[in-house]
């Protein structure tokens, strides 16, 4: 399944895991995805959408 925001684009990142010891190992940090049906100008819309991109709609008074 594609962790990718369909409203503002968000993708999964790298970094390091940092333990107590300050041992590096690689590690994804994913963006924060639900599958939401959105009742847009009458049509339900099935998106994959990151919860900022939830807020950004509700701010724009999309949904």
């Amino acid at each position: 399944m594609s962790r990718v925001c369909q409203v503002t684009g968000k993708r999964p990142k790298t970094g390091n895991q940092v333990s107590h010891s300050q041992r590096h190992t690689k590690r994804i940090f994913n963006p924060n995805i639900k599958n939401k049906i959105l009742v847009i100008n009458g049509k339900r819309i099935k998106m994959k959408v990151s919860t900022r991109g939830l807020r950004t709609l509700e701010k724009r008074g999309i949904i």
